[in-house]
């Protein structure tokens, strides 16, 4: 018999749940572009089921992710609509015209409208729903991508109810983020892409807010501080069977009491550095935008973009929106 999930009623309080689930026969399906699909819909999923993600780590055969689920709120019809119309392909004219119907049928009250909404209601705030929703939709794109039949996953996922806030939920956060250094993939957590941490440093901002979570009142940067201590007090212990990171790596960032170097900060902007159209100042990417738009016409991502450091180069820009390019 299955065991029964061990879940807070939304309407009690907030909850924090660490979720893991394995490919199936734990074969290694999962090559970097899968991941990236993966990490994309992951932020969507949570989007639009209402859930937080703390952090995550997607391997080869595997994946990690940490998510708090919000004390029950009432959702207005509009943001039900916003959160639908995230998985809706609004390219394609029959979506384009459900959705208007729904939206239709909401402002007249329609019968209908009430039978859609408990509908959407029902997967809203719940992280067994946000899970089926994520891992439904990457299997569907897999198996259509790579031309296969049948399950992905080995079983259900597994899922640990965790204390909000303290050592236990920064505890299991460094865990995952520290998946891809205990694989001997690399030797520090912020140079593993598919990982919360490491899309943290690079500015996603939903990335940072989750990491941010765990310590209530701080800001990022102190809280990046604490948390990359934890990190590698914890991914510099050695276990058996599993790689660390090196102790002469833990003693420095020790010394660094956590910061992270402006040199580590840029190894993790390269896809600015290679897609952002323009680097510079914000005066250097406004002189040039004008020929851009003149020969490729504007558009909404055209404009300077300050990359989100964390020292003080708030003056850095790029021309394109990377970040809200990789979360589409």
């Amino acid at each position: 018999m299955r065991e029964a999930r061990i879940k807070v009623d939304p309407k009690a309080g907030e909850a924090v749940y660490h979720c893991v689930s394995r490919a199936v026969a734990a074969a290694w399906l999962f090559d970097d572009a899968s991941k990236e699909i993966f990490r994309r819909q992951l932020w969507r999923a949570a989007d639009y089921c209402g859930v937080q993600v703390i952090t995550y780590a997607i391997l080869s055969n595997h994946f990690h992710v940490m998510v708090r689920v919000p004390r029950a709120t009432t959702i207005s019809d509009a943001e039900l609509l916003r959160r639908y119309g995230l998985y809706c392909d609004t390219s394609k004219k029959d979506e384009r015209a459900r959705l208007a119907t729904i939206r239709a049928r909401l402002e007249a009250n329609h019968p209908k409208a009430e039978q859609w909404k408990q509908g959407q209601l029902a997967q809203m705030g719940d992280v067994s729903a946000f899970m089926k929703k994520w891992k439904q939709r990457f299997s569907q794109w897999f198996n259509r991508s790579h031309r296969r039949i049948g399950t992905l996953w080995a079983s259900r996922f597994t899922s640990t109810l965790v204390q909000p806030t303290g050592f236990a939920a920064e505890g299991i956060s460094a865990y995952a983020d520290l998946n891809a250094v205990r694989a001997g993939i690399v030797t520090e957590p912020k140079d593993y892409r598919f990982c919360g941490y490491a899309e943290a440093v690079a500015g996603q901002a939903s990335a940072r807010e989750g990491i941010r979570s765990l310590y209530l009142d701080l800001t990022w940067k102190e809280a990046h501080s604490r948390y990359r201590l934890m990190l590698f007090g914890i991914g510099a212990t050695a276990r058996e069977g599993k790689a660390s990171i090196p102790y002469e790596d833990f003693k420095a960032v020790t010394r660094e009491r956590g910061e992270l170097s402006l040199s580590g900060v840029l190894r993790c902007r390269l896809r600015h550095f290679v897609h952002g159209g323009i680097l510079g100042s914000r005066a250097f990417v406004q002189e040039h935008l004008p020929e851009y738009e003149r020969r490729t016409r504007e558009r909404p991502r055209t404009r300077p973009r300050p990359l989100p450091w964390m020292g003080e180069r708030d003056d850095l820009c790029v021309m394109r929106n990377i970040r809200q390019r990789d979360a589409a």
